[in-house]
């Protein structure tokens, strides 16, 4: 996937192609990126009565450009730091497995903040100071979670970074995009798309304890432990269903919101996998399939709140 040419020097030169680097973007892991704008612009259109198309778009690519971007300043940190060993079960990092060089990796992560911050500008101009705060905030949160002499994912934070990024300040921000004001109904409806998300991660560090624990990476998952995680992951999961029944009981909403409940089978099944047991690479289906009822679940909660 990368072809390599011979510098005066006589050293290799990567000149990787568009595949190494998609690869790099980790594509099952994109659609956390989609989720919390699609659920934040519902709840925001439900409010002011009418969309704004273009603050909704440019949300939608700068909020991918920061997934891209955090993923691939963890593929460069995490190389760094020695936390992607030969054994690793995952997907491929490609800076590990040497179809980019750490340098090309860094000129990747500053390229692809650059332009999630180009969008931001005029996202600022439409926002404005709060959503500079947040802009700025998202993406030291995706450096810093590998990054730094506290990186958030190596001392049992990336969770807690996970559900106020993905969810509360990613929908927050995108309903207040839509109606220039935060509201209950926004925070609350950031609740299961968090959760849902949290899941994905959860699930990927249940999956490489042995290879964290190894590496030093002090994960949530290697400090709590197997078992727990388990069902930290079953919590997450299940719990998402209760917030649109609330929102339902408490008069916030009509029922329609319960229309994300048609994914609850997809959910029970992969809490019965996460459940039964398995280990290493028999997890990567079930990282993929979580990141699909997220996203399932997003958008199909998004059609209740506008409808």
């Amino acid at each position: 996937m990368a072809k390599a040419a011979r510098s005066a020097t006589g050293q290799g030169v990567l000149h990787p192609g568009w595949r190494v680097w998609w690869l790099g973007t980790r594509p099952a892991t994109l659609v956390a990126a989609v989720g919390p704008v699609l659920v934040g612009t519902a709840v925001g259109v439900r409010e002011a009565g009418a969309v704004r198309w273009l603050p909704f778009l440019a949300a939608l690519a700068a909020a991918i450009l920061i997934q891209v971007g955090t993923n691939y300043a963890n593929d460069l940190f995490d190389y760094l730091k020695g936390a992607d060993r030969p054994e690793r079960v995952g997907p491929a990092r490609i800076t590990a497995r040497g179809l980019v060089t750490a340098g090309q990796m860094r000129w990747a992560v500053g390229l692809t903040f650059g332009a999630a911050a180009l969008l931001g500008l005029y996202l600022v101009w439409v926002g404005g100071w709060p959503i500079l705060a947040i802009g700025l905030a998202s993406i030291a949160a995706g450096i810093l979670y590998t990054a730094g002499p506290w990186p958030l994912g190596y001392i049992g934070l990336g969770d807690l970074f996970v559900f106020v990024f993905f969810g509360l300040v990613a929908v927050g921000g995108s309903a207040y995009l839509q109606t220039g004001s935060l509201s209950v109904l926004a925070l609350a409806a950031a609740v299961p798309v968090g959760a849902l998300i949290t899941a994905i991660l959860v699930v990927n560090n249940l999956r490489d304890i042995p290879t964290d624990r190894a590496a030093g990476k002090r994960t949530l998952a290697v400090r709590i432990g197997e078992r727990a995680t388990r069902w930290q992951y079953t919590v997450l999961v299940l719990g998402a269903y209760l917030v649109p029944l609330l929102l339902w009981i408490s008069g916030w909403t009509g029922p329609t919101p319960l229309l994300a409940w048609l994914t609850l089978p997809l959910a029970v099944r992969l809490v019965r996998v996460v459940l039964s047991g398995v280990q290493g690479a028999a997890l990567n289906p079930v990282l993929k399939r979580t990141g699909q009822l997220q996203l399932l679940f997003a958008a199909l909660f998004a059609v209740g709140l506008l409808w």
